[in-house]
């Protein structure tokens, strides 16, 4: 077992494996929950020690992950009245794993540094599957040594785990990922149901674009359980990708950079969300295309009617 006790705060779809992960891997782990108390009870089950709030959990770790929604949640659990600032020792390093702007990233660090607390912006992808087996992608901003002591953890939850800079910068390189991943998530959707809807199979049209220009990640790894079984269960969530496209147009417009493609994007996301797929994962951004068609990606059937 790992000598450094670890806290983690933030167990939804993503936070519970991530746990589970650093539990396996041996580290002393002590936890807390929010609204839902299923995934404490059952990281309890698997070693964790369960504490009542973000305050006690930094009393137990030296080294804090922390994996929330966004940015006003990161404030509360570091910096509110039961905050982690409250409950932690000088020395203590919080890991961030959530997407937020980079400059409330940048502006949570500082105000922990007054207490002697240091903050790594270190955000990942992967989805659940690769949190459940430490494969992240995890792309980190803050200071060198900082990023050195905190390394064991790292690598126990990320397979490519990069320091890519100072304070807010992992955050940058995550919201240019998750730019592209929402743009080229509509792309497939508009393109898959224009074939679909000519008469193709998507599987076989699939097969060829993998073996073409077209090929890339989310045709490889993520469509094969989503659109091309009509399966949108939660995975990564359509309002989260609405959100970090919003910190991408945030920190874009501070920067006088044009993002007229990330724009209407983050529009569409906002559809789909008013239809209720708020909750499901992001590729149910292609049923407002199967909807609008009639037809179903994954059969070519019409989808009403």
């Amino acid at each position: 077992m790992s000598s450094v006790p670890v806290g983690f705060i933030g167990l939804g779809t993503i936070g519970e494996p991530m746990a589970a992960t650093l539990l396996r891997a041996g580290f002393a782990l002590t936890v807390c929950g929010h609204t839902n108390m299923a995934p404490v009870e059952r990281l309890r089950e698997q070693g964790a020690q369960v504490v009542a709030n973000p305050r006690e959990v930094a009393a137990a770790g030296k080294i804090i992950v922390t994996c929330v929604p966004d940015a006003p949640q990161v404030d509360e659990v570091c910096l509110g009245a039961d905050g982690i600032v409250h409950g932690a020792q000088a020395g203590t390093i919080v890991i961030d794993c959530s997407t937020i702007a980079p400059t409330e990233s940048q502006r949570i660090a500082a105000a922990l540094v007054e207490h002697g607390i240091q903050m790594l912006d270190a955000p990942i992808s992967g989805g659940p599957a690769r949190a459940a087996t430490g494969e992240l992608a995890i792309m980190v901003g803050g200071a060198d040594e900082v990023f050195a002591q905190a390394r064991p953890v790292l690598d126990a939850l990320g397979a490519n785990v990069t320091h890519v800079g100072p304070s807010g910068m992992g955050e940058v390189v995550k919201l240019v990922n998750n730019t592209i991943l929402g743009s080229l998530m509509i792309a497939i959707a508009e393109a898959f149901t224009m074939a679909v809807k000519a008469g193709a199979d998507a599987a076989t049209a699939r097969e060829v674009i993998m073996k073409s220009a077209g090929a890339n990640f989310l045709l490889d790894q993520w469509l094969t359980d989503r659109m091309l079984k009509d399966n949108y269960d939660p995975g990564f969530a359509t309002t989260l990708m609405q959100k970090d496209l919003g910190a991408a147009l945030e920190t874009a417009r501070a920067l006088g950079v044009p993002m007229m493609m990330t724009g209407l994007a983050y529009q569409l996301y906002e559809l789909a969300e008013g239809q209720g797929y708020n909750k499901d994962d992001y590729s149910a951004i292609s049923k407002i295309y199967q909807d609008a068609a009639n037809v179903t990606i994954a059969t070519g059937k019409p989808r009403k009617g």
